[in-house]
């Protein structure tokens, strides 16, 4: 009972404390130059990152290959900022990100400085297995299995991995420090300090590897229990856990925010009380403990990432057994013997063309979106009952679960979202029941990033929709449709809408697309839905000619201008009747050649939105148009971030997802 209400104590110290450090993290630097230590290092041929300890800890990042080893004191001449926020909702936010690796600023492209060279024997040593794995043809998994960095694997194998759902076989986890003890037993077996030995042995392995969450909880659990057992304390398991989980939130409450901490101690817990279920050979207790990780770990992978696949206890069996008794193993035994990578190649090669078979199942991958804390409250609370206390929660565990497979459907009124796409255009509009149509996808130029892959196809997720019913292209110039192709080649599209006018080339490369995957497309229709195109006639540009979209939701008007300028503004006037909108999503990103003073004037819009890329080249969006403007509410995506109209209780509620 004493056990119990200390341990409840705690718990709620450390939530009071975690809470009020979050709350109050409102954290500045006035600073021009700092002076610290690189703890940490990564390099390519462009870009060099360093993570820099002062007082605090710095990430730098330098657009070229600099000569600095871990331990080096440098200084730093440059703007330190705090990172920013995620711009697109229920998104990756890389603030907190950092701020779970304890990274409190950032700064891009410093001036930097060596002051003196490392003379630390603990940098020493992991420098030299640093530069020793760099030279290996393989060191994406020795920089994994060794150092805990899976920074290095390729990025196309990890989302592969990642949507097998064996990601945690690449950080390093208590699966791989049990083997690594194993052998420090063997070898220490006879001494007395064999657990001293092993703590020792692990607080360098915290080290080595940049002090990953699932090796700090793997050597406080040991820690805490060598206490328990010398102290006669008579902790459980499940207890020791939740005090570890304690004091990392109590260093760091940033923690929370990390994928690799939550993922570790949930599916730890659930296994420490499923110890009853997990009886039987070695085959069956990998299914049974497969199985239980799997369903431990939803409610996380929902929230990420708001997809699972339903073989991952599957591939599970097959992964685990391979990874824990030969990949791990034999890279290991390739990082002390250089010669063996040949051998490590081969097999590495096996696996990876082993994952890419399985990664091509698409068929078992099961959009959840992002549930809210309830469902998941409800949720663990009846995985819990079903594991620990009777199989008769069971059945409730299924319906919650089922549940948040149709999230989608408790969607009851509409939404609609525009995006931040930097000096682009999307607006998604989502209906009852989870119907989406988009608006223009946006496209940078000269980029390698993908904004249908990394904004618009997960957000659509975070809301459980897997599907969109039209993909409306307000013209053909870069910025609105240059992800066009991603999109549809990475996500179910019903069909897709032109504008007027002839097809340009960029146009026409995506209706070779759509005609290859057989989705319907139309040009210069007058309505969809409620959404109505207000055509007037064709004009010789490409801007002019631009979908203008007007709709009626729940009694509000929002207009959709895409690039149309004052020409086509005053032919709409002429034609249709057309005053008071709600929301205007203003023309040409707030260009002089759009927004002209009558149009404003006339149709007097209450909100305005500017889709502009931050600190563009083109000076987006002009004075005179804010001038035009000034009678509405105006929200800029380079300064609020996605903004999102919501109707509920008939009413007009506006969020902003703030950088």
């Amino acid at each position: 009972m004493i056990n119990k209400i200390i341990l409840l104590l705690i718990i709620l110290l450390t939530i009071f404390r975690a809470s009020f450090l979050i709350i109050n993290n409102d954290y500045k630097c006035d600073k021009k130059s700092i002076e610290g230590v690189i703890t940490n290092i990564k390099k390519d041929e462009n870009k060099t990152v360093l993570d820099v300890k002062e007082n605090d800890l710095y990430r730098i990042t330098v657009y070229k290959n600099l000569s600095y080893n871990l331990g080096d004191t440098i200084q730093v001449f440059g703007i330190f900022e705090v990172a920013p926020s995620n711009t697109v909702f229920n998104l990756f936010n890389y603030k907190n990100y950092l701020l779970s690796k304890n990274i409190k600023f950032i700064s891009k492209n410093p001036k930097t400085k060596l002051i003196k060279k490392n003379k630390s024997i603990m940098y020493f040593m992991k420098n030299k297995m640093f530069n020793h794995i760099n030279k290996l043809s393989t060191k994406s998994y020795l920089f994994s299995f060794v150092l805990g960095d899976n920074s290095y694997m390729d990025e196309g194998l990890k989302t592969n991995i990642r949507n097998l759902g064996i990601s945690h076989l690449f950080s390093i986890s208590g699966m791989h420090v049990a083997l690594i003890l194993f052998v420090i037993n063997l070898l220490f077996k006879k001494n007395k300090y064999k657990e001293l030995i092993n703590i020792i042995f692990l607080f360098l392995f915290l080290f080595l590897t940049n002090y990953t969450e699932s090796l700090e909880r793997c050597f406080l659990f040991i820690l805490l229990s060598f206490f328990n057992r010398k102290l006669k304390l008579n902790l459980s398991s499940v207890y020791i856990l939740i005090i570890s989980a304690c004091i990392l939130i109590f260093i760091n409450p940033f923690i929370i925010y990390s994928i690799g901490f939550i993922f570790s101690f949930t599916i730890t817990y659930f296994m420490l009380i499923s110890k009853n279920i997990l009886t039987g050979n070695y085959f069956i207790k990998l299914v049974k403990s497969s199985f239980i990780c799997y369903l431990a770990s939803i409610p996380v992978l929902a929230t990420n990432f708001f997809k699972i696949n339903l073989l991952t206890p599957f591939y599970n069996v097959i992964f685990i057994p391979i990874v824990s008794f030969i990949i791990f193993p034999l890279g290991l035994l390739t990082f002390f013997i250089s010669p063996l990578n040949i051998v490590y190649e081969k097999v590495v090669y096996l696996f990876e063309k082993l994952v890419l078979v399985f990664g091509n199942i698409n068929v078992f991958n099961i959009i959840l979106g992002k549930p809210s804390v309830l469902l998941i409250t409800l949720y663990y609370l009846f995985l819990y009952l079903s594991l620990k206390k009777n199989n008769k929660y069971l059945l409730v565990f299924i319906i919650v679960f089922i549940i948040n497979i149709n999230i989608k459907y408790f969607i009851k009124k509409p939404f609609i979202t525009y995006l931040d796409v930097g000096q682009g255009d999307s607006s998604i509009i989502v209906f009852p029941r989870g119907k989406a149509i988009i608006i223009d996808t946006g496209g940078l130029y000269n980029s390698t990033y993908s904004i249908a892959e990394n904004k618009i196809i997960p957000y659509l997720n975070s809301y459980g929709i897997s599907k969109i019913d039209a993909v409306i292209l307000t013209h053909g110039d870069f910025d609105h449709m240059g992800e066009a192709i991603n999109l549809v080649n990475n996500f179910k599209v019903e069909k897709v809408i032109f504008n007027c006018g002839e097809f340009n080339n960029l146009e026409s490369k995506l209706i070779k697309v759509l005609d290859k995957k057989k989705i319907k497309y139309y040009g210069c229709i007058k309505k969809i839905d409620n959404l109505y195109f207000l055509q007037t006639k064709e004009y010789n540009n490409e801007n002019e000619n631009s979908n203008v979209i007007y709709t009626e939701l729940n009694g509000y008007k929002f207009m959709f201008m895409g690039d149309a300028g004052v020409e086509k503004e005053k032919d709409i006037l002429d034609k249709y009747n057309i005053s008071d909108i709600d929301v205007l999503k203003v023309g040409h990103h707030g260009s002089k050649t759009s927004s002209g003073k009558d149009f404003i004037g006339e149709i007097n819009p209450k909100y305005s939105v500017i889709s502009v890329g931050k600190n563009n080249r083109y000076g987006h969006p002009n004075k005179e148009v804010l001038n035009n403007l000034n009678n509405s509410k105006i929200y800029r995506t380079d300064k609020q971030g996605s903004i999102m109209f919501k109707i509920k209780n008939n009413k007009l509620n506006i969020e902003n997802c703030s950088p």
